[in-house]
């Protein structure tokens, strides 16, 4: 499903970011949750990752990040609202099944509160901290709690295809999170790269992340 400058869904994302970024920016989740479910969107690209936004922007998203989605007046932030959002419209995202539903919705916050946040302070510091001379320290002391987190992840997923009955939000999110860890912090837990390996070669993925790097090496007009 290519973007189409006509559709009623708009979500924002960088015109430009630095090569270490390059398909990994949240909106790639929402690209991905809209391919799955054959919703076309138009994109409005704001500038660079690091650059200062407009006051109009931030009124949108108070933390000038990415994505906003807008469709028929509904204006939201923060990827995973987005998610559940979109999710409420389709059964293939969030099961109407109760019990399934509220796994589904587990499983997406822990993605963004119990696993993003332990690997994503070894991303940080890998970034700002190069260079450093505290950094191998401070990644050493880190680095545990993020392989706590993978084991238990991987513990819990066992042998089974997705987390829960089928692919749901959950598992787009848990597998967008997953792939920034590095394959040697990966590598003791097969079930978990298996998983990362399926989610990734959904068609909808691949189509998103394509539409996404094509938005940095077109360098659209567009502006907030």
């Amino acid at each position: 499903m290519p973007v189409d400058p006509n559709a009623p869904i708009e979500i924002t994302g960088y015109r430009r970011v630095p090569p270490f970024a390059e398909g990994r920016i949240k909106d790639l989740r929402v690209r991905w949750a809209l391919e799955e479910i054959d919703r076309p969107y138009r994109e409005r690209l704001i500038g660079g990752i690091f650059e200062d936004k407009p006051e109009a922007y931030l009124a949108d998203q108070p933390f000038g990040q990415v994505p906003v989605y807008k469709e028929n007046g509904v204006t939201l932030f923060e990827s995973g609202a987005i998610l559940l959002h979109i999710g409420e419209q389709d059964e293939r995202l969030l099961p109407s099944d109760p019990a399934q539903r509220g796994q589904a919705i587990s499983w997406m916050i822990a993605a963004l509160n119990s696993v993003e946040p332990m690997l994503q302070i070894l991303v940080i510091l890998n970034v700002t901290g190069a260079g450093q001379d505290w950094r191998e320290a401070a990644t050493d002391a880190a680095r545990p709690f993020a392989e706590k987190r993978l084991a238990q992840l991987a513990h819990a997923l066992g042998d089974r295809e997705w987390l829960g009955a089928g692919f749901t939000v959950g598992d787009l999110v848990m597998i967008d999170v997953l792939r920034a860890v590095p394959a040697p912090m990966l590598a003791p837990h097969p079930n978990l790269a298996a998983y990362v390996e399926r989610g990734t070669k959904r068609p909808a993925f691949e189509r998103a992340l394509t539409a996404q790097l094509a938005s940095y090496a077109n360098h659209a007009p567009q502006d907030a």
